[in-house]
């Protein structure tokens, strides 16, 4: 038969997972006021977005440059899907703030310590990826298909290139986010290794395997040329090995911190024993 402390161990319970749930809403609607404010922002300048990502196809078309809609409201959910990612984009840093204070309270003062860094990388490498798309990639590639253009002639019908807003702002947006999200290997393998499901030992001996895959992820992301694929497998292949290198730090530190844990242990039970003696 349940007893009035039975009733108050339930309810005491029952207040904690309350709270947590209340702090997880504030941190959502935190999240989702941001993104919605720098949707706005992005809005009003949706043109000169959308200008800044067509640049390097104007560039390889140069007075032929244009780009055409069919359906009537193509352009205008092109602009809104441009001001979609550009705020998911700026609000980022507000959206992982307040996951990480939600998440903070739960972790010891070494896991947070730990933690930092990851949260720091993670935008830092996905600009970093999606910079090489941009300035690398996009010009190479434009200037790959744009090369099947022909002026035609007397036996054969001329070929131009029309490319569609929503087609082209679908390729840019899907080149940014693979290199972007292909560049947070490190973050990927570190938290891996951090977790104790991989070791540096490990992703050594898989090397080989690793290179082959990375190459493999390449061909699929990437348009059908050579060196667009080899812009993006060389770089991951260097933070391949990066990630191994930082891998073995944290298994370094990880040592000597069990060292370090271990001696002050013995050291309590022999003060103990002392004091027994």
């Amino acid at each position: 038969m349940a007893t009035h402390d039975d009733d108050d161990e339930v309810e005491n319970s029952k207040a904690p997972l309350l709270e947590h749930l209340i702090e997880l809403r504030n941190r959502l609607i935190y999240s989702v006021v941001a993104l919605l404010i720098a949707f706005g922002v992005c809005y009003m300048f949706a043109e000169d977005i959308f200008g800044f990502l067509v640049e390097p196809l104007a560039k390889v078309l140069g007075h032929d440059k244009r780009l055409i809609y069919t359906g009537l409201t193509e352009a205008f959910f092109t602009y809104v899907k441009v001001s979609f990612y550009a705020a998911l984009f700026i609000s980022f840093p507000i959206i992982a703030s307040q996951l990480y204070m939600f998440v903070a309270p739960g972790l010891y003062r070494n896991e947070r310590k730990a933690f930092m860094p990851f949260l720091i990388a993670t935008p830092f490498l996905f600009v970093l990826g999606a910079a090489l798309a941009y300035y690398f990639v996009f010009p190479l590639a434009w200037g790959f298909f744009a090369g099947f253009q022909t002026t035609g002639s007397e036996t054969s019908m001329a070929i131009e290139l029309e490319a569609k807003v929503d087609q082209y702002l679908s390729l840019v947006l899907a080149l940014i986010f693979a290199f972007g999200l292909a560049f947070q290997l490190p973050v990927a393998l570190s938290l891996l290794v951090r977790a104790g499901l991989v070791s540096a030992e490990a992703l050594a001996k898989k090397r080989r395997f690793a290179i082959v895959i990375v190459f493999l992820a390449a061909a699929v992301m990437t348009p059908p040329d050579l060196i667009s694929q080899c812009s993006l497998a060389v770089p991951l292949l260097i933070l391949y090995e990066i990630s191994i290198f930082i891998a073995r730090r944290i298994e370094r530190a990880r040592a000597e911190r069990e060292k370090a844990e271990e001696a002050e242990l013995a050291a309590t039970l022999a003060d103990k024993d002392d004091s027994g003696a």
